[in-house]
């Protein structure tokens, strides 16, 4: 916002290029510092994330739920399962049956949900990725992807700012990386799932595989994320998904040595 008016006053009130540039960078100075405060992170603006991203998250699980008209049995298994692995606290767990039932309604939009969150997130790759990841673990509750759902994650990435092409690569990142739940690999983990995982091929260099498990590993790692505003409560199920990575890049370090 202060950045806006800043840059507006440099090209209409002075009519300076230079004053302009100055402006940008001041106004995003103070941007900075009301959404973080002076030393670091706001309180407050992280206390705000945390709700709306707990709010998003669920309103969203439920209309994926239903988006193929109803809601399976293993959908509501994830669902306590999920509540449960994350040790939420009695008011956190009311609040997510309450926006899972709100959003499974038939007449329930989306779009309001997700402009709140980006307003709020938009700027956070990793709270974005990790809603998008989630989700995607949601709709394969059930073991399959049931076109209804696809359809449904399309639009929620498109409005996450994610083009077609990246959405399929995470997509098909998150399916890999179940391969490898549990910490331990599996008679389906296969070398080929691990490559998927991390979202590499057997022709990339060892370097440019190291790269993409740290970037992995960067983006779930707790610190950053509690720092961007996820509930401290769903860390757990973040640290999981960092140990599925970590196994596939085991895998393929072994395979690459052998």
């Amino acid at each position: 916002m202060f950045k806006i008016i800043f840059v507006l006053l440099g090209i209409f009130a002075f009519k300076s290029v230079l004053l302009t540039i100055v402006g940008y960078f001041i106004g995003s100075s103070i941007d900075r510092a009301r959404d973080y405060g002076l030393g670091g992170v706001n309180p407050l603006g992280i206390a705000r994330r945390q709700a709306i991203f707990l709010e998003t998250l669920f309103v969203l699980m439920g209309k994926l739920a239903k988006s193929d008209g109803h809601i399976s049995k293993d959908e509501i298994n994830h669902v306590e399962d999920f509540i449960r692995k994350t040790g939420m606290s009695p008011e956190h767990r009311r609040q997510a049956i309450e926006q899972f039932q709100l959003g499974s309604a038939a007449d329930f939009d989306i779009s309001p949900a997700l402009a709140q969150f980006m307003a709020a997130c938009g700027n956070t790759l990793n709270l974005k990725q990790v809603l998008l990841m989630y989700l995607i673990v949601m709709a394969l509750a059930d073991g399959k992807l049931d076109p209804a759902e696809q359809t449904l994650l399309e639009q929620i990435a498109y409005q996450l700012g994610y083009s077609s092409a990246e959405f399929k690569q995470l997509l098909e990142m998150v399916l890999n990386q179940s391969h490898f739940a549990g910490g331990q690999t599996t008679s389906s983990s296969t070398i080929d799932d691990a490559y998927k995982a991390l979202g590499v091929t057997k022709d990339n260099t060892d370097q440019e595989i190291k790269r993409a498990y740290r970037k992995l590993m960067s983006q779930y790692h707790p610190d950053k994320l509690i720092g961007q505003g996820l509930p401290e409560d769903m860390i757990k199920v973040a640290t999981e998904q960092a140990q599925e990575i970590q196994v596939a890049y085991d895998l393929i370090k072994k395979h690459r040595i052998s």
